[in-house]
């Protein structure tokens, strides 16, 4: 039975795979970025929790990442399309089906990426803050 934090991710990951884009988890960047874009999904930090007593209870904002990467000939609309997609899909389900009291995206910050003899790349690390409770903090 997975954790409650490895629950909320793998229900971030479902969430992200109904953006028209290819969804990996963890992964490193490939040799090609697909025509509909793409996101990877970094596990992230969960930092230091808020805890409360009686009952014991850890409160955490962890805080996943979403690398997003564009290319070709029009980036800058396919990267805009594909952020868009990725906030209609959290706004969709704040919950993740129940399995996180809260989940938001931060602003992306993109950069320009240059490739030696091939299209630029668009891309940006979007921060996903994931707020949630457990009675364990490796539970």
């Amino acid at each position: 039975m997975p954790t409650p934090r490895e629950s909320i991710l793998q229900a971030l990951l479902a969430a992200l795979q109904t953006v028209p884009a290819t969804v990996l988890r963890g992964e490193v960047l490939p040799e090609r970025v697909p025509s509909g874009g793409l996101l990877i999904l970094r596990d992230g930090e969960p930092g230091e929790p808020e805890v409360t007593l009686s009952p014991l209870a850890y409160h955490y904002q962890h805080r996943a990442e979403i690398e997003a990467v564009v290319q070709g000939a029009d980036r800058d609309g396919a990267f805009d399309t594909l952020t868009a997609g990725i906030g209609a899909a959290l706004a969709a389900n704040r919950t993740l089906g129940g399995v996180c009291d809260w989940v938001e995206a931060e602003a992306p910050r993109p950069v320009d990426l240059p490739v030696e003899g091939g299209p630029t790349l668009k891309a940006a690390v979007i921060p996903v803050i994931l707020h949630y409770t457990t009675a364990d903090p490796l539970a």
